[in-house]
């Protein structure tokens, strides 16, 4: 069958805007010499917050891996859209989001569910922000802190606004039960099978970061999109000439 052939058979394809797979730009691209930039989120304000402690165990891990990390502080964070987005807090959100490579969240979990500070900080984090995406392509790491038995209500729920945000969300993931069984008295993590499997989910959002930042436009770019958007242009062009 002809290039033609398949054309016709694929009618309702616009096909100047879907080329063939290039795999130059998923095999041969300049790799970035800077660390991996990461943004770290977690969703308790108590004053000793596990989800906090985790958090920076984690980020511990993580320089030491070569990351560049940032941890957002969300004590003065208001609710989405009861103040404009020009606000401090909103904004430092966002321009962390936007200067990251990869996130991990990390909330407890409390009523079964996320927490509304966890919550809050996403609701921030537009899907489109002056022609950027704060969150899309990035990779993502989730992790949860329980007052009691395992459970992966948390991790569950942020896994689907990873991917609501357009995030490559990592296979792994971690949840601590009994979390104050778990740190001592200065705030650090105790050895155990939990501690190791945040490493593992640091060590294997490393791996990804690397892997997925130099191919993240193109592996985000959308057909549907670029239907869209050919379509803005012609209308902008038909209005000129009228």
């Amino acid at each position: 069958m002809t290039v033609a052939d398949q054309a016709e058979s694929l009618p309702n394809i616009q096909m100047e805007q879907f080329p063939a797979i290039d795999e130059s730009a998923l095999f041969n691209v300049p790799v970035a010499a800077h660390k991996p930039r990461i943004l770290m989120l977690y969703g308790s304000l108590r004053e000793r917050s596990y989800s906090r402690l985790a958090t920076e165990e984690a980020a511990r891990i993580l320089t030491w891996l070569g990351a560049e990390v940032r941890i957002f502080n969300p004590a003065g964070l208001p609710l989405p859209d009861s103040v404009p987005a020009d606000h401090p807090k909103v904004k430092e959100l966002r321009e962390l989001s936007l200067w990251s490579e990869g996130q991990v969240w990390c909330s407890p979990e409390r009523h079964g569910s996320m927490t509304g500070i966890m919550k809050a900080q996403i609701d921030w984090l537009p899907l489109s922000l002056g022609g950027m995406r704060p969150t899309q392509g990035r990779t993502l790491a989730v992790m949860q802190v329980s007052g009691g038995s395992q459970s992966f209500n948390a991790v569950n729920q942020l896994r689907i606004l990873g991917r609501w945000m357009r995030m490559v969300t990592i296979p792994n993931q971690s949840s601590v039960a009994k979390a104050s069984d778990e740190f001592d008295e200065a705030g650090r993590m105790k050895p155990s099978p939990y501690y190791n499997r945040i490493v593992d989910v640091m060590e294997e959002l490393m791996r990804f970061t690397l892997l997925l930042r130099d191919r993240s436009a193109y592996l985000t770019d959308r057909y549907s999109e670029r239907v869209e958007s050919a379509e803005e242009v012609a209308k902008r062009v038909n209005q000129r000439s009228i």
